[in-house]
């Protein structure tokens, strides 16, 4: 299974989650500081909503193999900016919570997403566990494999080192 690093405000859902995938009851706990285990790396909101932390998500970053921008279907504004992606190495999606809020606007925070670079978005619900499994799903897909010199390729095509290399772009042979 991949692991799993999850950023984004305070209350957006994301120790909720953790709890949600490891199929435990909701219940809740403020995270006071980053919480890691095998699978799953689980920050504070005030890392994302901080300039003076923000450098830590970029550091925990490097500890996961997929992190997940979190953020809940009725938030108020948008923390992660545009490519997101240039300052962390990892495959990042997008995984939007409380989609059954009376409040929500699932379309609007897709496209905050859309816009941070997130290449998949999965809209989930804590409490009835809907798109939880879809998730899960995606987290155990084995992660590609490559050898140095494809990923030396892909550096200099300007790709991360999991995205494919389009068939169309001319290829020096290694």
């Amino acid at each position: 299974m991949k692991k799993l690093f999850l950023m984004g405000r305070s209350e957006a859902g994301k120790t909720s989650l953790t709890q949600a995938l490891k199929g435990e009851e909701l219940r809740y706990i403020k995270t006071q500081y980053t919480n890691t285990g095998d699978d799953m790396i689980d920050s504070p909101g005030e890392y994302a909503e901080s300039k003076c932390f923000g450098a830590g998500l970029a550091c925990f970053s490097f500890e996961a193999d997929v992190i997940a921008v979190v953020q809940a279907a009725d938030e108020p504004y948008n923390l992660f900016g545009p490519s997101l992606h240039t300052f962390i190495q990892r495959p990042i999606i997008g995984i939007i919570t409380k989609t059954d809020s009376p409040y929500a606007n699932v379309p609007m925070i897709r496209q905050w997403m859309e816009n941070a670079g997130c290449e998949r978005i999965f809209e989930v619900n804590n409490k009835s566990r809907e798109g939880i499994d879809e998730l899960i799903a995606y987290l155990k897909e084995d992660l590609p494999k490559i050898s140095f010199e494809e990923a030396l390729e892909r550096q200099r095509l300007g790709l991360s080192e999991w995205e494919a290399i389009p068939e169309k772009m001319n290829i020096i042979s290694l």
